[in-house]
Parts: C-alpha cells; sequence; structure tokens
C-alpha cells in the first residue's frame, strides 16, 4: 500500500497537469461550450469527453503510450480524418454565422439535430485528433509512470479529476454567460470564433 503522502502528491501532480493540458482553447473545449450554451444535451456531452479522457489517461498510466509512439500509420490515419472533419465543422461554423438568427433560435430552444448526432460529433472531435494520444496517453503516461507502480495510478485518478471538473465546469457553467449571448450578433461572433478555431486547428494538423 503506498503512503498517504505519496498517494495526496502523486494525485495532485495528475490533477495539476490534467487542467493545464486540458484548458488550452480547442475543438473538442469549442464544442462542449456551445452545446452548454445552447443547453442542448450537455450531459453526454460532458459524459463522453470525461469518459473518453479516463480511458486514454489509464490507457497512458498504463503504458500504453509506448505503442502510440511507435505506431505512426494509425496516428497519420486519424490525422488525416480529423483535418477532414475539422475543416468541414469549420466550414460549417463559418456558414451558421451567416444566418445567426437560426443559432439564437437553436439556444431558445430549439436545439437542433438531435442527442445521437451531437454524440457522433464530440465522439469525432475527440478520437480523430491525433494530438489527444500524444498529449493524453503519451505525455501525461509517461509523467504518471515516473511515480512509480503505485503512485502512476493515483495520478492518473487526479487527472480523471481534472477532465471530470473542467468538462463539467465548461459545459453546465457555460449557461451563465448566455446573457451575453441574447443577440443574434452575438451568436454570430461566437460561430465565426468557432470556426476560426476548427479550421486553424485543421492547417495545424495538415502541416504538422
Amino acid at each position: 500500500m503506498p503512503s498517504v503522502g505519496t498517494v495526496l502528491n502523486a494525485s495532485l501532480a495528475g490533477l495539476l497537469t490534467g487542467l493545464s493540458l486540458i484548458v488550452a482553447i480547442g475543438a473538442q473545449n469549442a464544442y462542449v461550450l456551445r452545446q452548454g450554451l445552447r443547453r442542448a444535451y450537455v450531459a453526454p456531452v460532458v459524459a463522453v469527453c470525461a469518459l473518453s479522457d479516463f480511458a486514454l489517461i489509464f490507457a497512458g498510466a498504463g503504458g500504453i503510450g509506448v505503442l502510440v509512439q511507435h505506431a505512426g500509420w494509425a496516428l497519420q490515419a486519424v490525422r488525416w480524418f480529423g483535418v477532414a472533419f475539422l475543416a468541414w465543422y469549420g466550414l460549417s461554423s463559418a456558414w451558421r454565422a451567416r444566418r445567426p438568427a437560426s443559432s439564437l433560435s437553436a439556444a431558445q430552444g430549439n436545439p437542433g439535430g438531435g442527442g445521437p448526432a451531437v454524440v457522433r460529433r464530440v465522439l469525432a472531435l475527440t478520437w480523430l485528433n491525433p494530438h489527444v494520444y500524444l498529449d493524453t496517453v503519451v505525455l501525461l503516461g509517461s509523467i504518471a509512470n515516473a511515480h512509480g507502480p503505485s503512485g502512476r495510478w493515483w495520478f492518473a485518478v487526479g487527472a480523471c479529476v481534472a477532465s471530470t471538473l473542467w468538462f463539467t465546469g465548461l459545459g453546465f457553467g457555460a449557461r451563465f454567460a448566455a446573457v451575453l449571448l441574447a443577440t443574434p450578433r452575438a451568436w454570430q461572433v461566437l460561430d465565426l470564433l468557432i470556426a476560426a478555431t476548427m479550421l486553424g486547428i485543421a492547417v495545424k494538423l495538415a502541416t504538422s
């Protein structure tokens, strides 16, 4: 059994490291924020993001990161699928910005698109990004394993807590910012920012 100090140190390190990696604005966070502002299928979106992180974090702590580093062909396939999906979603957001009133209408109670479609989108945004494997599996996995055979699992627990706190706060806390998005113009700006984020990440993936 690890000592209390080992558990606390490893868990806290996992929490802080997890937050430092996840808080950066990215395609997944932008989508969670948009769904939170729309108050549409927030719980499934948060659950998919958090559970996906749990799987990746524990895979990294279990040593799968070594395999990921050597699976170049698989990362390349994910990379180009991700580029295509992010480009499509970014262009869709830019197209929505042409009709901001429709986005406002969706936010006010006509969300459009069913739960399965929302879940498919967030799954794609999560798993079709090669950086999620490099950051979550390889990087977090390497740091986790530096805490020893028992400490690595507590590090993973701390990182999972960070993921849960972040996605829950982002998804369910977004509604408090809804008052700032009470006009079509505000939603137009949001859609354009999301489009820029998605397309920027797609270009970065394609050229990296």
